[in-house]
């Protein structure tokens, strides 16, 4: 069965490639012609308002923000976290070292929160006790079947579609349970109401998510056959289990440590703002999550820590056993940037210190894994990549980001799977933005809904200003 779905997949990508290869039609010639006639005139517009008027003001804003992706522009409330350039993500005010100090161990002890805290700290602004955490355990554990149909849905898509592409299909699917939808289509959901609908469909999505993550694990990577929950282990033990792929305590741990880590990020990243923007038209929260995915994967975002791995692997191949020494790491990230390519996992758009996550990471791999090789290689760059890249003064933030070590972890512990990781990041934010979205309904946020304006419209204006 397994090969008959390869060969159909194998065959529709043959016709789409044949589809693509032909000769463009008449009309699709003559429309891209006049797309490119109108880019050719409005393009120079462009460049002058990136190079000469970045800083104009339209209304409060400048033109440089409006067209740089609104990047800067305090434009929306996020309530769970915010981005300290030196301290980095504060979890309701805490730092993460706080967060973890603070938050349940997994019973039986170990090193670091667990994530169903984390979730409860976020939407409450308070640290669950130890049997607080044991009962909202339990309640997860409660919700995370997926039923049926979900089943047959992820089992009816061809292997070779991309896991976060089964992820956002598998996160559509269950929207039909949505407890919201529900009350929102019946037309027996209060406005007042809204934020305790959205939070039961929160807490089910956050309990179902790790088991739909283990079943695309097993069916793009494995022979299919699911490991099953157990209701006795904590949220990210639990995952950590279903993914087969590592039986120890230390992966339960790393998997524990990376989902509290990567949970929350404010509000204005792609996928949390994509969740953001759709729930504020009073989408639910499987269809708001499924769309902030679909973000999610895109390569400016989820895909760093795939990109990090890859080039560590990379360089330690290139070395060909060679000691990772700083003297070697600097030599080496000198000639990657004088050919004018980029060392990955360095540099943070707002942090101007080393990435608190890490660090947090990095104490891990130091306890857990200090033979390893691709880490040794991870903690030369550490201490040799960001004077090379201080040196070129042109780099706000030359230290190393989270996506910097999260792949090796990963690897080190058996999942070798790069395609999958951003399904990782997927599972733990999941926490963040469902807590988000609660938090948008509570404060009854509008439908979001910002003016764009023509690039004549800012020639308009850069010329008034002078």
């Amino acid at each position: 069965m397994m090969l008959a779905r390869r060969q159909r997949t194998v065959a529709l990508f043959a016709r789409q490639a044949r589809l693509f290869s032909a000769a463009p039609s008449p009309i699709m010639v003559t429309l891209k012609d006049r797309i490119k006639a109108c880019a050719d005139k409005k393009t120079p517009k462009f460049l002058e308002l990136k190079k000469q008027h970045a800083n104009d003001k339209v209304g409060d804003v400048t033109i440089g923000m409006a067209m740089g992706g609104m990047r800067g522009i305090m434009g929306m409330v996020t309530e769970t976290s915010d981005l300290d350039p030196i301290e980095g993500i504060r979890y309701r005010g805490r730092t993460l070292v706080e967060v973890n100090e603070q938050l349940p161990k997994a019973p039986g002890g170990g090193e670091w929160g667990v994530p169903e805290a984390c979730f409860w700290l976020l939407l409450t602004d308070t640290v669950p006790t130890a049997e607080e955490t044991a009962l909202f355990n339990k309640e997860l554990h409660k919700r995370a079947a997926l039923p049926d149909y979900v089943l047959k849905v992820m089992g009816s898509l061809p292997l070779s579609t991309h896991p976060m592409t089964q992820l956002s299909i598998g996160l559509t699917a269950l929207q039909s349970t949505s407890v919201f939808a529900e009350a929102y289509r019946s037309g027996s959901a209060k406005k007042g109401d809204y934020w305790e609908l959205v939070l039961e469909d929160a807490v089910t999505l956050v309990a179902q998510v790790p088991q739909l993550a283990a079943l695309i694990y097993s069916r793009s990577f494995k022979d299919g056959a699911a490991v099953p929950s157990n209701p006795d282990l904590d949220w990210a033990g639990n995952y950590a289990k279903m993914l087969g792929c590592n039986d120890s305590e230390s992966f339960a741990e790393v998997m524990r440590l990376y989902m509290t880590l990567h949970a929350d990020h404010e509000g204005g990243n792609v996928s949390a703002h994509t969740t953001h923007v759709v729930g504020s038209a009073l989408s639910d929260p499987y269809i708001s999550w499924a769309a902030g995915v679909c973000g999610l994967a895109g390569p400016l975002h989820g895909l760093a820590n795939q990109e990090c791995l890859f080039w560590l692997e990379k360089t330690l191949a290139s070395l060909e056993g060679k000691e990772p020494t700083v003297a070697v790491i600097t030599e080496l990230a000198q000639n990657t940037l004088k050919s004018g390519n980029v060392i990955p996992g360095f540099g943070h758009a707002v942090l101007r210190t080393t990435d608190p996550r890490y660090t947090m990471q990095h104490a891990f791999a130091l306890k857990n894994l200090p033979e390893d090789p691709t880490f040794k290689l991870a903690n030369a760059c550490f201490e040799a990549i960001p004077p090379v890249l201080e040196a070129t003064g042109k780099v706000k933030s030359p230290w190393p980001n989270v996506d910097a070590l999260s792949g090796t972890l990963m690897k080190y512990y058996g999942l070798k799977e790069a395609d999958y990781y951003t399904v990782l990041f997927a599972v733990s934010r999941s926490i963040g933005v469902m807590s988000q979205l609660v938090w948008s309904r509570i404060m009854g946020m509008p439908i979001e809904r910002p003016k764009s304006v023509t690039l004549d419209f800012l020639m308009e204006k850069a010329k008034g200003s002078k």
